[in-house]
């Protein structure tokens, strides 16, 4: 796995292809597109917000934040489906936790829908207990949190 970098502008097509990969499979099941289909990429990239893992020149994953007031809110999780299950989804939520430790926040949130079980499955393995459920923007969301220990 490659290291963890900021996104560049040059990076938005890849970006793209990594969400579509990666989202695309449930557009049927929740019978339109999951809300990171939606997202707009370039301004993520623009405002800092999204980080990326490089394998074989290509977008293998990438993470969206958002610093809030009292947490750090993972946006966006998404790596492409044929290299899930390799780390790197555990290695972006790490860099989520050390980002959130390194501003001095003891707290993860993120939200994913309710009918993508192994994305709950995944954070439940990493310590994310469920906080709420809550529809939204008409997708139904299963909200989790993480409480992060000092080191």
């Amino acid at each position: 796995m490659g290291t963890i970098r900021a996104a560049r502008h040059a990076d938005l097509t890849g970006v793209q292809a990594c969400v579509s990969a990666a989202f695309g499979p449930y557009v049927a099941a929740i019978g339109k597109s999951p809300a990171p289909m939606l997202a707009d990429y370039g301004a993520l990239i623009a405002g800092g917000r999204v980080h990326l893992v490089e394998a074989e020149q290509a977008v293998a994953g990438l993470i969206v934040l958002e610093l809030r007031p009292d947490h750090l809110f993972v946006d966006i999780l998404a790596v492409r489906p044929e290299l899930q299950r390799h780390g790197i989804g555990r290695a972006l939520m790490a860099f989520a936790e050390d980002t959130a430790r390194q501003r001095l926040l003891t707290e993860v949130s993120l939200y994913t829908h309710v009918l993508m079980a192994q994305a709950l499955a995944f954070y439940r393995r990493l310590g994310y207990g469920e906080t709420a459920r809550l529809v939204e923007d008409g997708y139904a969301r299963v909200y989790l949190s993480k409480t992060l220990s000092a080191g």
